[in-house]
């Protein structure tokens, strides 16, 4: 027989598999009769060895995805970096187009002004081509030399002046034209090397996300390979049953009797609530699910309305002695009741790490006491048996 009892959430994975493989299976056939004995099955070393794949597995696709993330955020971040500098180029371009629209519109001032004033007018006094003898003797006299000397200088005068000034304006146009193409020069070349560095954490994103990949796949694998053994494994044992399993027996001093069902595999009855796969989940005294001190820590809480603590990793059943008394305050008592937790300790080869049951009944005339369990012959099922108060401690959880 193979009783398997909770383990401690922080109790790893390692330390369980050595306890369970130490376990011997024996078949029972008769009070006070001890027979013949089967080892550990060669699963449970299997089942550790994938489930701590898994674990790894696990670690290394948590550990990609958390770096994923990360270089997702670097990612975004240089591409708001690029998205800012292409915002400064847009304006930087927009205010070179307009520099050189100014330009091209100045320059055709200079050529306006030039039209406006005749073309005569332009080559008389920008490139002084009429000499003022020329124009003595083009005048009809004295005076109207002098109003056209007076008119060809004030004429000078404004053209002068307007050419300069528009000429004055283009130099300063082309300045800022040459000074905004330098800019933009820069900013083209900072965009560049934002937009390299996006390609190369782009790149270690994508190596990143498909190791991630890779790992959620063998994670995958493992826990189907882990499905195929825990199916092996219940055949297994559903076959040691069919041939050994014993409805009554005893164990150094600890007797029982009227096991039901005499296999011990009663399925997710007694109203427990973690019947999910077995081991595998973690319920909230800290035990997993479907072992023995799970099933009692759910029946004192919730069915007998007892105050049980959260166990610390120490909640094996050959650890409530002590434990359930500094976690929980449970104290130990000779006259079991209703409710009280029940202790086997640790038995060798029937039972490594203890098993626990609860009452049901107070002891009859012959002094059997009635009890359920989960676990009993390593099913992770419930089931029922009268027992003797020999060889087990009693404990009593105060009340909520």
């Amino acid at each position: 027989m193979k009783l398997r009892t909770a383990t401690p959430a922080s109790v790893n994975l390692v330390t369980k598999s050595i306890l369970v493989l130490t376990a011997l299976i024996i078949a029972i056939a008769v009070p006070l009769q001890v027979t013949q004995s089967v080892f550990a099955d060669k699963y449970d070393d299997q089942i550790s060895a994938l489930q701590q794949d898994i674990q790894k597995a696990q670690a290394q696709a948590a550990q990609m995805a958390t770096q994923a993330q990360t270089l997702q955020t670097a990612v975004a971040q240089i591409q708001a970096q690029v998205a800012a500098i292409q915002g400064q180029i847009d304006l930087s371009q927009a205010k070179y187009n307009q520099l050189v629209a100014q330009i091209a519109d100045t320059e055709k001032q200079i050529k306006d002004s030039k039209d406006a004033l005749g073309e005569t007018i332009a080559n008389l006094y920008v490139d002084a081509n009429i000499s003022p003898i020329e124009m003595l003797a083009s005048s009809k006299n004295i005076s109207d030399y002098l109003d056209k000397q007076e008119y060809r200088n004030s004429v000078r005068d404004q053209l002068t002046s307007t050419i300069a000034k528009i000429q004055a304006l283009k130099a300063q146009l082309d300045t800022q034209k040459a000074d905004t193409q330098k800019i933009l020069e820069q900013q083209t070349a900072e965009k560049a090397q934002l937009a390299a560095q996006q390609a190369q954490q782009q790149n270690l994103l994508t190596q990143t996300q498909g190791q991630e990949a890779a790992y959620q796949q063998l994670v995958a694998s493992n826990q189907q390979k882990l499905a195929d053994a825990a199916a092996a494994q219940r055949a297994y044992y559903e076959s040691l049953l069919s041939r050994g399993g014993a409805s009554s027996g005893v164990n150094g001093s600890f007797q029982w009797q009227n096991l039901t069902p005499s296999n011990g595999a009663g399925g997710c009855s007694g109203g427990y609530a973690y019947c999910q796969p077995q081991d595998s989940v973690v319920d909230p005294w800290g035990l997993y699910n479907r072992e023995c001190v799970s099933y009692v820590a759910w029946a004192l809480q919730n069915r007998f309305n007892k105050y049980v603590g959260n166990f610390s990793g120490n909640g094996n059943a050959y650890e409530w002695t002590w434990s359930a008394p500094q976690f929980s305050g449970a104290v130990r008592v000779y006259n079991p009741q209703p409710g009280d937790a029940v202790i086997l300790p640790a038995s060798g080869s029937f039972s490594p790490i203890g098993h626990a049951m609860i009452v049901e009944s107070p002891a009859d005339s012959n002094g059997w006491i009635h009890v359920s369990q989960f676990n009993f012959y390593g099913t992770g099922q419930y089931s029922t048996m009268d027992i003797k108060a020999t060889g087990v401690v009693f404990l009593r959880f105060p009340s909520l």
